[in-house]
């Protein structure tokens, strides 16, 4: 079956964290919303979409997986600093004209820097670009040195031309002022504000440096740059709703006491009375300006509160997979490579989908290791959101919300099943109550979707419920 004649894969999960912070406001507090009759607590589409992309990058890295040796992408505001990296290190560059240069180019492309001594070399958003495009940027430069060298002195020139206009103005403008004359003062003339042009060449070439290429992930999430005009931007294949806990709230605020190594020696060797007697007995006191004080052996260390999250989440993902095959190709992969790539690139993501949790507070929930209670995967023409089957929250009374959820979005996904005359997909669980859940239902004949048993095994497209 050709994946085009039902582009959008529709991914649903159930998943159960118990006592996480897997993503917080700008409080430090979990992300919550209001949905249908209850408040819940959620995790963000980019929280979950970047635990995604990083799974699929650190398994490639290891050579594990369908796209090991592919080639990724980096966001970060440092490109400047990695094309100086490459100038000084491969071309031999002075550092700082290293520095310099790479930062003056990346400006004439529209990027913007940070105005202090910390962000100079930073650009002020991050910039989505293959792995490899600081060292391609830097064979651009070093190819065209003496044509940027001649562009930047002018480029300087003018900026600082316009900064002396533009003080002048304003110190007529104050002195108009300071004689009661409100008159709005004259623009400076004969001063050129503005920076010549990069040459179209160098320009060209530099945009292709940071053009998508065949940086997967790009292809996959998207990105979107404004400040270069020609920049080109890309719709993402893959779209991510916020997840949501099946049940109301569940907001534990948790007392916690840290041990401070040093005060717990001391308790341990009884050092509060040895201290007293020394300074009672002492004959020649330690004069007050040297006085060093005593430790105070009592309590902890430090304490506080934190919070913290239980509950099961809804989480939902869509797979456009001709909108992949499109950017590969706008990407300039190969005709005969695009269906292949593609595939490989959807069975990484579910493998993502199944195993990829956000690391947050991971050394202290190990959030991580947590396995989903039930997945789902179906193909359509359209792309399916099944949100809607839990906005009457589940009541901890009506039991474990995990099952109960687990029996609604199959329902859920029977009745759409049968409306919209679906394929019924693929299930997935790692749970022993969830799998014997399935197993009444494939009894009584009501189990529309093949249940697997690995995540590759969702990948495989399906036809009239059968494996293609």
């Amino acid at each position: 079956m050709n994946a085009l004649d039902y582009p959008f894969l529709s991914c649903h999960s159930l998943v159960t964290h118990p006592n996480v912070l897997l993503v917080r406001d700008a409080l430090g507090r979990p992300k919550q919303c209001w949905y249908g009759d209850a408040n819940r607590v959620t995790l963000s589409p980019q929280t979950q979409r970047r635990a995604h992309r990083m799974h699929m990058r650190d398994q490639a890295n290891l050579g594990i997986g369908p796209l090991a040796s592919r080639t990724w992408g980096l966001r970060t505001r440092e490109w400047a600093l990695s094309t100086a990296e490459s100038l000084h290190h491969t071309h031999r560059w002075d550092h700082q004209e290293a520095l310099d240069t790479a930062r003056a180019a990346l400006s004439g492309l529209g990027l913007n820097f940070g105005a202090t001594a910390n962000t100079a070399y930073l650009t002020k958003v991050m910039v989505f670009a293959p792995e490899n495009a600081g060292e391609t940027l830097a064979k651009v430069i070093h190819a065209h040195q003496d044509e940027l060298a001649e562009w930047t002195t002018k480029a300087t020139a003018a900026k600082a031309a316009a900064a002396e206009a533009k003080a002048k103005k304003k110190s007529k403008g104050r002195a108009k002022a300071d004689a009661g004359d409100d008159e709005e003062a004259p623009e400076a003339e004969g001063k050129d504000d503005k920076a010549p042009p990069m040459p179209k060449k160098v320009r060209n070439q530099l945009i292709a440096a940071l053009a998508p290429a065949d940086a997967i992930d790009i292809a996959l999430y998207g990105r979107f740059l404004t400040e270069i005009a020609t920049g080109g931007n890309v719709d993402g294949a893959i779209q991510t709703t916020t997840a949501f806990s099946l049940e109301p709230a569940n907001i534990v605020e948790d007392y916690f006491s840290a041990a401070d190594d040093r005060k717990i020696a001391r308790q341990r060797q009884g050092a509060d009375f040895s201290s007293a007697l020394a300074l009672l007995n002492e004959v020649d006191p330690v004069p007050a300006e040297q006085d060093l004080p005593l430790g105070d052996n009592r309590g902890a260390g430090m304490t506080g509160y934190q919070p913290f999250v239980s509950g099961t989440f809804y989480a939902h993902s869509v797979l456009d997979r001709a909108l992949l095959r499109r950017n590969l190709r706008n990407a300039g992969t190969p005709d005969d490579e695009i269906e292949d790539f593609a595939r490989a690139a959807e069975q990484a993501f579910l493998d993502a989908f199944v195993n990829a949790v956000p690391s947050a507070k991971k050394n202290t929930s190990a959030a991580p290791g947590t396995l989903p209670k039930l997945v789902l995967v179906h193909e359509g023409k359209r792309a399916y959101n099944y949100a809607a089957c839990f906005e009457e929250a589940i009541q901890p009374a009506a039991g474990a919300p995990s099952i109960q959820g687990a029996k609604r979005l199959l329902q859920h996904h029977a009745m759409i099943t049968r409306k919209q005359q679906l394929d019924p997909g693929t299930v997935l669980t790692y749970d022993l109550a969830v799998s014997e859940l399935l197993d009444d239902l494939r009894l009584s004949g009501q189990l529309g979707p093949v249940e697997v048993h690995t995540a590759e095994e969702l990948a495989t497209p399906l036809t009239a419920g059968q494996p293609a």
